[in-house]
């Protein structure tokens, strides 16, 4: 055990010297990675509108807050049933992952936060996708597609609804 944690010593600081941090956000180094997404992207204060796959996009950042958030508006909230709603919820808890359904100013969005300068630059784009993931998917899936956690129960439900095809088709 002692050798282990010697050897754990000895290693762990070569190991992390290995790998290059990147450097903290900024509002330079995020309209930087935007207008590369969207070189169309229109960039105002600490905000950002761009378009990823005909889906509008709005970041809004707060560097004093140290926080950041990607939102894609997706429908008002009139109308939405308990069974939407619960649904919503089920998506954020496995299915949603980094991004999450959450209701505004009377509508349903689709959002990534995270704090701003610890932000890394897959981890915005990543974020970004997903946001844009759940919205496209809204009424179907509710998927971020980067996964699922395996705990919930958009699994079950989504094999649930293939059961129910595959019943629907056995007499053809």
């Amino acid at each position: 055990m002692i050798r282990l944690l010697a050897l754990c010593i000895l290693i762990l600081p070569l190991r992390l010297g290995a790998e290059e941090a990147e450097p903290p956000m900024t509002i330079e180094r995020m309209t930087q990675i935007v207008l590369a997404l969207d070189p169309g992207a229109a960039l105002g204060g600490a905000g950002f509108e761009l378009t990823i796959d005909d889906v509008p996009v709005v970041i809004v950042t707060d560097i004093n807050a140290n926080r950041m958030r990607a939102m894609v508006p997706i429908r008002g909230v009139d109308g939405l049933t308990f069974d939407e709603m619960q649904r919503l919820m089920q998506a954020n808890f496995d299915s949603a992952l980094d991004a999450r359904y959450a209701i505004a100013q009377g509508r349903l969005w689709g959002v990534f936060i995270h704090p701003f300068a610890e932000l890394e630059r897959d981890q915005l784009i990543s974020g970004i996708a997903q946001t844009v993931n759940i919205a496209r998917s809204y009424g179907t899936l509710y998927s971020s597609g980067v996964g699922q956690f395996g705990a919930g129960d958009s699994g079950r439900l989504q094999q649930r609804l293939i059961e129910d095809l595959l019943e629907r088709g056995q007499d053809i």
